[in-house]
């Protein structure tokens, strides 16, 4: 296959995906196969000989769709989105083409120089102050990681990077039950241990409660230990939990915090919903996925740094190869994050950005707001289902009378394939999450939660 061969396939495949969006609300949502079919269905080695590309698309067409739960399809409710706007299809397709390494300025600068820009132009949209900055890691994992190991280099004065964590003192860490799995990943992968997650008591609306953080730090300074950051959630994913940051922050002592609000960091383009997380404008760092609100697909995370420069110092490094000649004084990336090499990510910020704007973006995030909101009504109204969770923004549970039965409609609702939702664990229930955000979902979509159940219960 060369470049014109490439030049009508590409053709064939966007039509192709005109019509699966098309036809997304005629297919199932989960997939609907069993474990292993579609790995019993391809050869167990590669071919020797090149293929006609006929035959390798038929196969795609036969094999591939069927066999893939839809992220895109409107009437998905699982997890969080991962949306694809077509303006973010249309870029991923350039940036694909052009193929650029953005580790280093000289390597691609038009990837830097619009990933700063990006940077400020979703720095505004969020209502945060002036002086942040901003870099795009692939997921959240990645960005809360970067944080995390910024808050122990600080904690040991950068001596861990030399020096390594034996015969070091016992670093701890805060974050609240209520957040990711991602943070207690970070936790093990930097060194600090699972065990030195401190994990502080909430209050009743499931909030980290700020004299139990308070006191935390205080113990451990008492016993030798010591603290080096604090984690907030802002919307939790089990229920969309919101930490009280700017009443914590108080008990901080000083500490570096880290605002983890991978999903709901895109609803801060709406200014009513700031209030949700006030107080993240006076951390150290920030994480928001525009992939799973924004439009911008994944993967696209962004991390807004009050000042770069501590994590600059913790994950740069400068061998002679990746010098710049052009002058030491311009943006490197790579310095920011873990991986050396960097996708040309900006560059759909920078459509959908243009192609929607951001009344665009908010209309969208309203709507889902409001939708979820009509929705948790209507189910509070049906006999024999309970709301566990309120709506925080476009996330809510539900439950029936005992685990058994949730989960027997969870099942049924999920291989009728008209609606996809998922689980969590919540005050020891086994509850139903909604999560509102599919890019092409309208209210009718939404409300087919709600038919399900009737239906199915």
């Amino acid at each position: 296959m060369n470049h014109d061969d490439l030049n009508g396939w590409a053709k064939r495949a966007a039509d192709w995906v005109r019509d699966y969006h098309a036809g997304l609300r005629d297919r199932p949502v989960r997939a609907q196969v069993a474990p292993g079919a579609l790995l019993a269905a391809l050869p167990s080695e590669a071919p020797e000989a090149a293929e006609p590309m006929e035959r390798i698309f038929a196969d795609f067409e036969r094999l591939i769709p069927g066999a893939t739960t839809h992220w895109q399809h409107p009437r998905f409710f699982a997890y969080f989105p991962a949306n694809a706007s077509p303006a973010s299809m249309l870029a991923e397709q350039l940036a694909n083409g052009i193929a650029a390494n953005g580790m280093i300025w000289q390597g691609s600068p038009a990837a830097t120089e619009l990933e700063l820009a990006m940077m400020g132009w979703l720095r505004g949209a969020l209502g945060l102050p002036e002086g942040f900055a901003g870099t795009i890691h692939d997921t959240a994992t990645t960005a809360t990681l970067s944080a995390v190991l910024t808050m122990r280099e600080r904690a040991l004065a950068w001596r861990g990077l030399e020096d390594g964590l034996a015969g070091g003192p016992v670093l701890r860490l805060y974050a609240s039950a209520q957040c990711h799995s991602s943070i207690d990943k970070a936790a093990r992968l930097a060194g600090i241990g699972q065990r030195n997650l401190v994990k502080v008591a909430v209050a009743d609306d499931l909030s980290m409660d700020p004299e139990a953080l308070g006191r935390a730090i205080a113990e451990d300074r008492a016993a030798g230990h010591v603290p080096c950051g604090v984690i907030f959630c802002a919307g939790g994913t089990g229920v969309g939990a919101f930490d009280r940051i700017a009443d914590c922050l108080p008990h901080c002592e000083g500490l570096p915090t880290h605002v983890d609000a991978a999903w709901a960091g895109s609803a801060m383009v709406c200014p009513e919903f700031r209030g949700l997380w006030a107080g993240a404008e006076r951390c150290d760092s920030i994480v928001f996925n525009p992939h799973k609100w924004m439009g911008a697909q994944f993967d696209c995370s962004v991390q807004f740094l009050r000042d770069p420069a501590a994590q600059v110092n913790t994950l740069g490094l400068r061998p002679e190869y990746l010098r710049t000649l052009e002058g030491e004084d311009v943006t490197n990336f790579n310095e920011w994050t873990v991986p050396l090499g960097r996708r040309f990510r900006a560059l759909k910020l920078w459509f959908v950005l243009r192609a929607y704007g951001l009344e665009g973006v908010r209309a969208k995030v309203r709507d889902h707001v409001a939708w979820s909101e009509a929705l948790c009504e209507r189910l509070r109204g049906m006999p024999g289902v309970e709301i566990t969770s309120e709506p925080r923004l476009s996330l809510f549970s539900f439950a029936l009378g005992d685990d058994a039965a949730t989960e027997a409609l969870l099942t049924a609702v999920n291989r009728e394939g008209r609606v996809y939702l998922t689980q969590t664990r919540h005050a020891g229930r086994f509850v139903i999450r909604v999560s509102v955000g599919s890019w092409d979902c309208t209210e009718a979509d939404v409300m087919e939660v709600a038919e399900a159940v009737e239906r199915l219960r």
